[in-house]
């Protein structure tokens, strides 16, 4: 599937992510974004790579209680708990808005068990609209199959190679950082037959209330994300992106077009934009004219050659 824009065709910020080609290489990161009707106001949805929209589980889920986020330096903490409206209502009511979007929706995905995430690909099958599915196996907040998925190789290939034989769409793995190798865990789902990987998800931390002396988030821990995580993202981008053939998608962090180009460098294909979205929500569309422009200024014939053009 190709989504071309006539105003976009220099400079050439096109890229393909296993079998999904962008018009440019930012998209928003899930949980970050809603379903994208909530920013129609304030970007103009349509110059961006792709939209990923908030993770979509079998059933509605109420998510975690309340307090759930809490600014950190340079960052914040998430405990939402994956809250959504469940696959029916999203396939009902926002695929509506979703499918009418000139840009490719991604799906993210989530669930319990290996078999949650099969029956959720296979209802999701023919859905007018959905452009790839991104399988969330790497939710620290969620008490239940999340964290063992992505931490055990053997389990991430499992819930990959269920999705995959299910999808009709090219299937994306969200990789965790809590983990030992990175890249072990990439080439796993690479063998179960994953068309690209995104990573990094949060990173596991937790918040103390000194007054109180009660942890801030009622579910104790939570997800990092922002600027303070950037390096570690950077450095397992750069390690999973040497570890595997197919697209990696990185994330983490990422604000500014130095961040993103950053990320390109080290190996990333596209780019992932999460919580800069709280600070500016305009951000997105302005990284993809400050690609452009670095593009442009460098004399480049396409974005492609940066992608991995560290040099030593």
């Amino acid at each position: 599937m190709e989504f071309v824009n006539e105003r976009d065709s220099y400079p050439d910020l096109r890229v393909d992510i296993g079998g999904l080609s962008l018009r440019n290489p930012v998209m928003t990161a899930s949980g970050t974004f809603g379903y994208a009707r909530e920013f129609e106001n304030l970007v103009n949805l349509h110059r961006l790579g792709g939209v990923i929209v908030k993770g979509i589980s079998l059933r509605p889920r109420a998510g975690n209680p309340p307090q759930r986020i809490v600014e950190t330096p340079c960052g914040m903490l998430n405990a939402i708990g994956l809250q959504n409206v469940g696959v029916e209502r999203f396939i009902a009511e926002k695929m509506k808005y979703l499918k009418g979007i000139d840009v490719p929706v991604i799906v993210n995905i989530l669930g319990d068990t290996v078999d949650e995430y099969r029956m959720l690909t296979e209802r999701l099958r023919g859905v007018e609209g959905i452009a790839a599915l991104e399988v969330n196996i790497s939710c620290p907040n969620v008490k239940r199959g999340g964290v063992a998925f992505g931490t055990v190789p053997s389990m991430a290939a499992a819930v990959t190679e269920a999705v995959k034989k299910a999808a009709d769409v090219p299937v994306i793995v969200k990789l965790s950082p809590n983990v030992n190798d990175i890249g072990e865990m990439a080439r796993a789902v690479e063998s179960a037959g994953a068309d690209s990987i995104s990573l990094i998800n949060t990173l596991i931390g937790m918040a103390i209330d000194v007054e109180r002396r009660k942890p801030v988030l009622a579910n104790v821990i939570g997800g990092l994300s922002g600027p303070a995580i950037k390096p570690v993202a950077l450095r397992m981008v750069y390690q999973a992106a040497g570890s595997v053939n197919i697209p990696v998608i990185g994330i983490g962090g990422i604000e500014t077009t130095g961040d993103a180009l950053e990320f390109l460098l080290a190996g990333a294909t596209a780019i992932q934009v999460g919580t800069a979205n709280f600070i500016n929500p305009r951000v997105s569309e302005e990284l993809v004219d400050g690609i452009g422009e670095y593009v442009k200024s460098h004399k480049l014939n396409s974005v492609r050659e940066l992608i991995g053009a560290l040099e030593f």
